[in-house]
């Protein structure tokens, strides 16, 4: 057994709008291990950029309301308890609502050589807004 106490990071600019911070939960320390895990808890409007994971990403609701888009698809609410999936290699982006802090759990693989997520454009305020 190992206990882990890993320190709370603020995410970076480049890659999210608004504060979030995100608690690393899981990584792989083992050979075959592909699985990562993290809590991730964004302030109100707070919103990842466009990205996209080649293992894929599942995220768990666990308070507040998020707010959740794959490219080309419609903004979608998404409320605690309730897990969205996001298929390897779709864009996508995932954030809080405007007036709600919003965590999840955040669950994706990390394949061998490749990122763990590919980082695109941000978010536009208007994109943001399309509900």
């Amino acid at each position: 057994m190992h206990v882990t106490r890993p320190a709370t990071a603020n995410n970076p600019p480049e890659w999210f709008t608004g504060e979030v911070w995100l608690d690393p939960v899981a990584a792989p320390s083992a050979p075959g291990q592909l699985a990562n895990a993290a809590i991730v808890r964004f302030a109100p409007s707070a919103r990842t950029a466009w990205h996209s994971h080649p293992g894929g990403q599942t995220l768990h609701i666990l308070e507040g309301v998020a707010l959740v888009q794959a490219r080309g698809g419609a903004v979608s609410e998404v409320s605690a308890g309730n897990t969205v999936l996001c298929p390897p290699g779709e864009e996508h982006w995932h954030g809080a609502a405007p007036h709600s802090f919003m965590s999840h759990l955040a669950v994706w693989d990390t394949l061998p050589g490749q990122p763990s997520a590919i980082w695109g454009d941000h978010v536009t305020d208007s994109e943001y807004a399309a509900r």
